[in-house]
């Protein structure tokens, strides 16, 4: 199948005419939601979930469907048998790919801030979205999207957990936040200038595919 980055959190798997939509949100371009067939939403934040956008393509396509956490299929409220509550331990069917569950909680941002729900996904036993948590799935991950960049982490914790997963390959995701001289630091601390583990990592720019 084939993997494209929109920006930010939001990729797309893909398979003849089949395209898997997860975590479009407030930077991801619109042309991210042409011709999805299926939408996976790890969490409620505003970088991965927009509640009108969603509710503007099920209303635009009958046949679209949506599985997520029940905080925010609580948003979706109306939209009906379409919007699927999964949990960690679950397998789906979305898009004619197998999906199964892992996490249940966001990361911590700070003590005192609430956390909310985030699922993550690992689909056709390929590709593993996190959303915004370190997840370690119980089964062998051949591509890992890895969280580059976000308010509750640190590069150190990366190399961590890139060590704990030891997946084939890692791409960048949620790194919306950072300009150049940021994506470069952590590219080097995960490479050649950091201590050292064992998944080659890589960025894919806005729009730009790989198979995987």
């Amino acid at each position: 199948m084939q993997l494209t980055k929109h920006g930010h959190a939001c990729v797309v798997l893909s398979d003849g005419d089949q395209r898997l939509l997860i975590d479009p949100g407030a930077f991801t371009a619109e042309d991210a939601w042409r011709g999805a067939t299926a939408l996976l939403i790890t969490h409620e934040h505003r970088d991965h979930f927009q509640a009108d956008r969603t509710r503007q393509a099920l209303d635009a396509d009958p046949g679209l469907e949506v599985w997520t956490n029940p905080s925010v299929a609580g948003q979706l409220e109306g939209a009906g048998s379409r919007v699927h509550v999964v949990g960690p331990g679950d397998t789906v069917t979305a898009a004619g790919f197998d999906v199964s569950v892992h996490g249940e909680w966001h990361a911590v941002i700070h003590p005192e801030l609430p956390r909310v729900r985030n699922v993550g996904f690992l689909v056709a036993g390929q590709v593993f979205h996190p959303g915004d948590a370190l997840t370690v799935p119980e089964v062998a991950v051949p591509t890992l999207l890895l969280p580059a960049h976000a308010p509750w982490s640190k590069t150190g914790e990366l190399i961590d957990y890139l060590r704990a997963v030891r997946a084939e390959r890692a791409y960048a995701v949620h790194d919306g936040l950072l300009n150049d001289t940021g994506l470069a630091g952590v590219a080097g601390l995960l490479g050649e200038r950091g201590p050292g583990q064992p998944t080659p990592y890589a960025r894919l720019a806005a729009g730009e595919s790989t198979d995987v």
